[in-house]
């Protein structure tokens, strides 16, 4: 008698299981079908990019997603919109959690913002979307759209540096802890004239200099090769960076109506657009505002930092305008290092080199004004 209690005991909660897990099944269905049936604003309100978008960007890290093992399993498509909806917004996760079309428990929230930024840092997803340019007609197009639309001819790119503030971290707080008194992952980024991002490196702690980020950047030396083998590109920078061949920075306090005045007021338009680029990615993907504040490991929060550089090329490349273009003012075992200690440690030669090169530059553009 006890055996057939027992026997009618483990049935009944299997069968209450199945039918669990069939109600899950159909609420993550229903929940998915909510959002896909919102209209295409309210959908871009809630995801920051269309409908048509999100099967771009699914169909991109689809491969990369762990795939469910049960019918309960929530669906990767419903893990994406749960995850977009938290880098749009940066709320809490279990605020995200709880919105309309995307109702889960705060653990299972985290699990899926946890799958799909690792499957947005897979190095094939990294390769393909954030790229420096390559080949010498690569450069070239890049070259030309700066020269089509601000007048500089061999700029390949802007360069700055951004803070995103993350949570006091446990270990190395003095790393993350930056000039502006919060902490932070100092964030390179490189852009084009169309606000695309050619390089992103989220690897620093905020404390280190936006100098000390690129000297340790392996595009510096790229760049440089460049220049010696006879080619001549460069990054528009600002003062916070040495002037050299690759990095054309501006002439502080130049006389009114000057040549100099007239170059640094054409450097800081093209330059502009690094600034643009930041402040278009921060009011896409929030989470990364610093009133938002990423609650994460720093290594975490770099590569959800990355995850949301991906998203914004793809956004980028399907020209999809940014709902606000406000800009935002702007871990390694590094010190903190200022930019007049960086020039003091690097030789003469590149520092001359390099005002030479600008000196052309600056006449180039005075005799071509008109």
């Amino acid at each position: 008698m006890a055996k057939l209690v027992l026997i009618s005991h483990v049935l009944r909660k299997m069968h209450n299981k199945k039918i669990q897990e069939r109600r899950n099944e159909r609420r993550i269905m229903r929940y998915t079908n909510s959002a896909f049936s919102m209209t295409e604003d309210e959908f871009i309100a809630s995801y920051r990019v269309s409908k048509d978008l999100f099967e771009e960007v699914y169909e991109n890290i689809k491969p990369f997603l762990p795939a469910p093992k049960r019918r309960s399993d929530i669906s990767p498509e419903y893990k994406v919109l749960i995850t977009l909806s938290f880098y749009a917004t940066g709320s809490y996760q279990r605020l995200v959690g709880g919105t309309y079309g995307t109702l889960m428990s705060q653990q299972s929230v985290s699990r899926a913002i946890r799958d799909v930024t690792a499957a947005l840092n897979n190095q094939v997803v990294l390769n393909r979307w954030i790229r420096f340019p390559q080949t010498r007609q690569e450069r070239d197009d890049i070259k030309k759209r700066f020269y089509e639309k601000f007048k500089i001819p061999a700029v390949l790119g802007c360069i700055d540096g951004t803070h995103i503030a993350i949570i006091r971290p446990v270990e190395n707080e003095e790393r993350f802890f930056n000039r502006k008194h919060f902490h932070s992952r100092n964030v390179m980024i490189i852009s084009d004239a169309d606000l695309k991002i050619l390089s992103v490196d989220a690897s620093f702690g905020g404390a280190t200099h936006d100098s000390f980020v690129w000297n340790q950047h392996p595009i510096k030396q790229h760049l440089t090769n460049l220049n010696n083998n006879g080619e001549n590109v460069y990054l528009l920078g600002d003062s916070g960076y040495a002037q050299r061949e690759y990095m054309m920075t501006p002439i502080v306090d130049a006389p009114v109506g000057s040549p100099e005045e007239f170059y640094s007021k054409m450097h800081a338009s093209a330059r502009n657009t690094v600034e643009r680029t930041i402040g278009v990615l921060k009011n896409r993907w929030r989470c990364l505002l610093g009133h938002r504040v990423l609650h994460y490991h720093p290594i975490k929060a770099a590569k959800i930092i990355n995850a949301c550089c991906v998203l914004h090329n793809m956004c980028i490349n399907r020209i999809e305008i940014a709902l606000d273009e406000n800009t935002s003012n702007h871990g390694q075992n590094y010190p903190l290092i200022s930019s007049q200690e960086s020039i003091s440690r690097t030789s003469a030669a590149e520092l001359r080199c390099g005002i030479e090169k600008r000196t052309n530059l600056v006449q180039h553009l005075w005799a071509s004004r008109r």
